[in-house]
């Protein structure tokens, strides 16, 4: 039952796919905003949403918190529409780099840190333009549950955001490691639950957290670079690049997690309608 649901999805997806091309990035881009800002809000996912913002800013109201979901849901869309463009946006000038000369300073000391975001518009960007400068990357990410449409994401994002892509889980946690050890560099997001984590505070509410950045702190003393990246206009973005992040290897794991969560509160609290809210995040 469950493949067929996944089957119906890819097909429609692919009908969506098919227009995109032909009207081009940006009617794609509105069109794609307006489906998602209209059918978003009938998915479950949308109660997720609501719960969540509950937690995190508790004394918004529902009107509040139904405007934040309502530019999160036009972010989503413009997002699925520009998988088909990211080619297009990667050698355009849609992108303005805050702070380019940090990655310019981590490219000439040739050693591997850890890159660290959330779902943030769009939230692809971070590994697609790390790779473009020249850095040694692999990006993880988390393979879609629809059996049919996810080869075709992961051919998108090898291609055009980033060559070395690694699966979350046991088997690519090794991996992460043996590519680190090899001089590459990781960028992971650190906004969603995990199954092998440890509870930290994360909007006054314990959240598993994944402790991969902490544990390459204390494992080789490894920089942790946050990025931030906003949409600014239409299919135009800001990526932040923050200074590194120089933990203390006697540092706790519990400590440099707490730490990076509140730096992810202060990305999210800039502006909560480009953070994907739908996230299980405190379940």
């Amino acid at each position: 039952m469950k493949n067929i649901k996944y089957f119906f999805q890819f097909l429609i997806i692919m009908i969506l796919f098919s227009i995109y091309r032909i009207i081009g990035l940006k009617y794609s881009s509105i069109l794609s905003a307006q489906i998602f800002k209209t059918f978003g809000p009938l998915f479950r996912s949308s109660n997720i949403g609501h719960r969540n913002l509950i937690t995190a800013f508790p004394k918004l109201n529902k009107f509040q918190r139904n405007e934040i979901l309502k530019g999160m849901w036009l972010n989503y869309g413009k997002i699925f529409a520009e998988y088909l463009f990211i080619k297009d946006i990667k050698n355009s000038e849609n992108l303005i780099i805050e702070n380019q000369e940090i990655l310019e300073i981590l490219k000439k000391e040739s050693k591997p840190v850890i890159f660290v975001s959330g779902h943030f518009n769009n939230f692809e960007l971070m590994a697609m333009h790390i790779e473009k400068s020249g850095i040694d990357l692999a990006a993880i990410y988390r393979p879609l549950n629809n059996k049919f449409l996810n080869p075709i994401m992961e051919r998108i994002r090898k291609k055009y955001i980033c060559k070395k892509q690694i699966k979350k889980g046991i088997s690519g946690t090794k991996e992460i490691l043996q590519n680190f050890k090899s001089g590459t560099s990781i960028a992971l997001m650190i906004d969603q639950r995990v199954s092998q984590g440890i509870k930290s505070n994360f909007f006054n509410k314990e959240a598993l957290t994944t402790t991969i950045p902490a544990q390459f702190v204390k494992k080789f003393n490894s920089k942790i670079v946050p990025i931030y990246i906003e949409r600014i206009k239409n299919s135009n973005f800001k990526l932040k690049i923050y200074e590194p992040l120089n933990f203390d290897k006697s540092d706790s794991l519990e400590k440099i997690t707490l730490d990076l969560n509140k730096i992810l509160e202060k990305m999210i609290i800039n502006k909560p309608d480009q953070w994907i809210w739908t996230h299980s995040r405190w379940k």
